[in-house]
């Protein structure tokens, strides 16, 4: 569903000459990212070795059956996991838009789900991650995930350059309008729902019923409250209802929570979704200002969210 919901996302909103490749680059990278996290991406992320890089368990072999003291079926486990790497080089696509061609659109899906995702993450979910030794928290990706696949977005954005006929807001110009806000906003919403994989999931535990309602509720609390902050705040500063921002809006407020949805309360869960609201939107306006050219506000969303919900859980 995750998948489902960017694709739809970004090629709703960006124009129409540019949405087959958003399609087809989504479908390779998920076949691309199953393929390397068997291979390899999965020993480096979740297997013993340095504080920087697993260094066993290639091809899953000479594994146990289930994963280190979870008690979770090692195959369970993998598969929920190559979800979450799925996504954070899915994220990517969305910044480059139209500047990109396939065979980029390959290395860069290789790079990141094959070295950059499970090597940086391995720094925080390693079973001796030296972030994790230290006492980084981060309960479902907000920087392990959002931050690292917006990092890569603002990377793509700046080394491709703006589309062509790209003019920017201080030039007397604007983000040319989203050719279909029927597929964008649904995709939006999709990806809403696979949320409730993504954060209640990370619990590891069927059995942890108080603790996957604790972040279903936090995850649905933030996320309206950062929707309906980036709805007034469209219609304060344009006299607009802003469907595009309201769906950058709430999706913010879920990268935000994605980091605390575990230990924060209702109260914590509903200012960090109009925190991230104001964050996405301020975002938005520093990467016009700067001229990057971030089609879908990949880098917003989930960069800048993605901090500020990992900070706000300190």
């Amino acid at each position: 569903c995750m998948q489902v919901g960017f694709v739809m996302l970004e090629a709703g909103f960006a124009r129409s000459r540019e949405s087959v490749n958003i399609l087809v680059e989504g479908i390779a990278d998920t076949c691309i990212c199953g393929i390397l996290f068997w291979a390899w991406g999965f020993a480096f992320m979740f297997e013993p070795g340095s504080g920087f890089i697993g260094t066993q368990g290639f091809f899953l072999m000479g594994l146990p059956s289930t994963y280190m003291t979870t008690g979770v079926p090692l195959l369970a486990f993998w598969v929920f996991q190559f979800a979450f790497a799925d996504t954070a080089s899915t994220i990517t696509s969305g910044a480059m838009i139209g500047r990109c061609g396939f065979w980029g659109d390959i290395l860069y899906s290789i790079g990141v789900t094959g070295f950059i995702y499970p090597i940086i993450g391995h720094w925080s979910w390693g079973p001796d991650g030296w972030l994790a030794i230290a006492g980084f928290h981060d309960f479902a990706g907000s920087t392990v995930v959002h931050s690292i696949g917006g990092a890569i977005s603002l990377a793509g954005a700046v080394a491709l350059g703006p589309r062509l006929g790209r003019i920017f807001k201080r030039d007397g110009g604007g983000p040319p309008p989203a050719h279909d806000l029927v597929i964008g906003a649904v995709g939006g919403l999709i990806l809403w729902f696979g949320w409730y994989g993504f954060n209640p999931g990370s619990t590891l535990s069927a059995l942890d019923t108080v603790g996957i309602g604790r972040v279903s509720f936090n995850t649905t609390l933030a996320a309206c409250s950062a929707g309906l902050a980036a709805l007034f705040i469209s219609y304060a500063r344009t006299k607009k209802w802003d469907l595009g921002l309201t769906v950058n809006g709430f999706l913010a407020g879920l990268v935000a929570i994605t980091c605390p949805c575990y230990w924060v309360d209702p109260v914590g869960a509903f200012f960090i979704g109009i925190g991230a609201a104001f964050v996405v939107v301020w975002g938005l306006d520093l990467l016009e200002y700067l001229r990057i050219d971030d089609p879908i506000g990949a880098v917003p969303v989930h960069l800048f969210a993605g901090i500020w919900g990992t900070l706000s859980l300190g």
